[in-house]
C-alpha cells in the first residue's frame, strides 16, 4: 500500500484520538452532573452530606484496604482523570496520590482537605479564620463561598464542651512518642483528621465551596445541605459526648495511631498503640512494653481495624481477660448516603461502648 493511500486512514485516525481525548477531558456521568472522587470513603461520605445527588461521587481506597500501603489501578487513574473535581486529605495520608496530584493535569482540580495543605481561592489566597468560638466549636456563620484555609491550631482548646480526664496519673505509662494520644504519625501529625467532628465540619465546608464553583451545581441547594448537615452534626456531637461519659475511664488500645483525633474530641484515654504507623512493624521493645501497659491496665479496652490482622494482639493479649471490640476508621459498613457521617460517628462512639459491662452501655 502505497504512503498517499494511507494517509487518508492516518489522518482519521488522529481525528478520533483527538476527539476522544476532549471527550475524556471533559466527561460527565450519564445523567450530565459532574464527576466527584473521594479519595477514602468518609471524605464520600461528606461530600455527599453537602452534594445530595447533585454529582456523581466515587471513592477510591475499598472497603478492608488501607490508604497506607494502597496501589491505585489503571481503572481508578482513568477515573481521576474524567473527574472535575478531586479531595484526598493529603500527601501525609494517602501517599498513593501524592506525585500523580501534584501534576499539572490534576492540580487545578483537587483539593486536599488537611489543614497545612489547604488554602483559600479568594484574593490573595489567604487563609480564613476558622476558630471555634462557640461551646462546641462551631461558628454560627456557615455561609462559605471559597475553600477554606485552616489554621493549624484549629481552636480547639475546649475540647468543644467535653472535658478529658488527663490528670489521672495513667500519662505515666505513656513513652514520649505516644504523648497527646498518640497524634503524631510516624514523623507528622495524625492525618487521620475526619475522625474529629469539628474537623470534618470544616472539610465540609472547604467540600462546599469548591463543589459550587462545578458547572451544573446548585450553589443555594449545596449551602441548604451544609447548614442542614451542620445543625445534624452538632446535635449527634453532643449526644456522643453524652453517651461516652461512662467511657472516659477506660484505657483504650488500638492497632495503629488512627484514632487519637476522636479521643481527644470526646476525652478519652488512648492507653496504647501497636504500631505508630501501619507501614513500620513494632519493635520486640516496644511489644514488651505495650504488654506492660495491657497487663496494668484498670480497665482495659482493645480495639482492633477490620484492614489490619489481630495476629499481634493475640499474641500479646496471651494470659490477659479484657474486652474486644472492632472500630473502622475508614467507614467500610456505613452506607453511603447523606446521612452517613453522622451515622460513621455513631458507629466509633458504639465500638467504644462495647468495652463496657452491658448496664453501663
Amino acid at each position: 500500500m502505497s504512503m498517499v493511500s494511507s494517509y487518508p486512514r492516518f489522518l482519521l485516525a488522529c481525528c478520533l484520538f483527538l476527539v476522544l481525548a476532549i471527550n475524556a477531558a471533559h466527561a460527565k456521568s450519564e445523567d450530565n452532573r459532574p464527576i466527584v472522587i473521594a479519595s477514602l470513603k468518609p471524605v464520600e461520605l461528606l461530600v455527599r452530606a453537602v452534594a445530595g445527588d447533585q454529582v456523581e461521587v466515587h471513592s477510591l481506597v475499598p472497603a478492608g484496604s488501607s490508604p497506607h500501603t494502597y496501589q491505585l489501578r489503571p481503572s481508578e487513574r482513568r477515573l481521576l482523570e474524567e473527574s472535575d473535581a478531586i479531595f484526598w486529605i493529603g500527601p501525609e495520608m494517602e501517599t498513593f496520590l501524592t506525585r500523580l496530584l501534584d501534576g499539572a493535569d490534576f492540580r487545578a482540580r483537587s483539593l486536599a482537605l488537611a489543614p497545612a495543605a489547604v488554602k483559600t481561592e479568594g484574593e490573595g489566597g489567604s487563609h480564613t479564620d476558622h476558630g471555634h468560638d462557640d461551646d462546641r466549636g462551631h461558628n454560627d456563620d456557615h455561609s462559605h463561598d471559597d475553600d477554606r484555609g485552616y489554621d493549624d491550631g484549629h481552636g480547639h482548646d475546649d475540647h468543644h464542651g467535653h472535658e478529658p480526664s488527663h490528670d489521672s496519673g495513667r500519662d505515666n505509662h505513656h513513652d514520649k512518642d505516644q504523648d497527646h494520644h498518640g497524634h503524631d504519625h510516624g514523623d507528622g501529625p495524625d492525618p487521620h483528621l475526619w475522625l474529629d467532628p469539628a474537623m470534618a465540619l470544616q472539610m465540609a465546608q472547604a467540600i462546599a465551596g469548591r463543589l459550587k464553583k462545578l458547572e451544573g451545581t446548585d450553589s443555594e441547594q449545596i449551602e441548604a445541605n451544609l447548614a442542614a448537615f451542620t445543625r445534624n452534626l452538632e446535635s449527634a456531637e453532643a449526644d456522643i459526648g453524652r453517651r461516652l461519659e461512662p467511657a472516659r475511664h477506660l484505657d483504650i488500645f488500638t492497632y495503629h495511631n488512627a484514632f487519637g483525633q476522636f479521643a481527644e474530641h470526646y476525652g478519652l484515654e488512648i492507653a496504647g498503640v501497636l504500631t505508630m504507623s501501619p507501614e513500620r512493624s513494632p519493635g520486640a521493645r516496644h511489644l514488651s512494653e505495650v504488654q506492660d501497659r495491657l497487663r496494668k491496665a484498670q480497665r482495659p479496652c482493645l480495639l482492633t481495624e477490620p484492614q489490619f490482622n489481630r495476629q499481634w494482639w493475640r499474641s500479646l493479649m496471651e494470659g490477659i481477660q479484657m474486652p474486644l471490640s472492632t472500630w473502622d476508621p475508614l467507614a467500610g459498613d456505613i452506607e453511603t448516603t447523606s446521612q452517613g457521617y453522622i451515622k460513621f460517628q455513631y458507629s466509633l462512639a458504639e465500638a467504644v461502648l462495647r468495652c463496657l459491662p452491658e448496664d453501663a452501655q
